[in-house]
């Protein structure tokens, strides 16, 4: 039953590519190879981060912290970000290149005090969004993920796919990464070791 394949679009969104309000360097270079990969799948997903202003991800919300500072927050480290992807600004918006005729939208972070860089889980690794009962109703089984940034949604995404059975694959080509402080080693590792497949 399980034998069907998505491709998982992560987060490509106008706040992280070039211009944006996080942009990750390159970002808006994935695009074109991504539109093209999608007609090889049986399902395609497009997760979309959507916080509310004020979101306690965001360095304003924390006075005197400044973005890529790490708080303790009652689920964990939390990394603080710019002001990025409000709900319903143009940041928000996908990149005008993307293909968004995909099956499903999946949209996350919208909880004003937890944050959400998985497209199955919030951070608190508990709080699921959805997409694993949507994926097993639709008999998928193998996921392959692209988009932003590798190091945080990408690869938490991954992780997350891989421990709850599914076969994970991410192609590292249609991916970019911030890269602060190690996070993209340390991606790398957590992925390795949770069995993700990077080509």
């Amino acid at each position: 039953m399980a034998d069907l394949s998505a491709l998982l679009v992560i987060d490509v969104q106008s706040d992280f590519c070039p211009g944006g309000a996080l942009a990750v360097a390159g970002g808006d270079g994935i695009v074109s190879g991504i539109n093209a990969l999608m007609e090889g799948f049986d399902a395609v997903i497009l997760s979309q981060d959507w916080h509310p202003a004020g979101h306690s991800s965001f360095a304003s919300s924390h006075p005197g912290k400044a973005p890529l500072e790490v708080i303790e927050m009652p689920y964990g480290p939390q990394v603080l970000w710019p002001d990025h992807c409000i709900q319903g600004t143009p940041g928000a918006d996908f990149h005008k290149g993307l293909r968004t005729d995909g099956d499903l939208i999946l949209r996350k972070g919208f909880n004003k005090g937890l944050d959400s860089y998985s497209a199955f889980f919030e951070n608190d690794h508990e709080t699921p969004t959805g997409l694993e009962g949507y994926l097993r109703s639709r008999g998928i089984g193998r996921l392959t993920l692209v988009g932003l940034a590798l190091d945080f949604c990408v690869a938490w995404s991954a992780v997350d796919g891989a421990r709850l059975g599914f076969a994970v694959e991410v192609r590292r080509d249609l991916c970019r990464a911030i890269d602060a402080a190690g996070s993209l080693a340390a991606a790398e590792a957590r992925m390795a070791e949770a069995g993700v497949r990077v080509v």
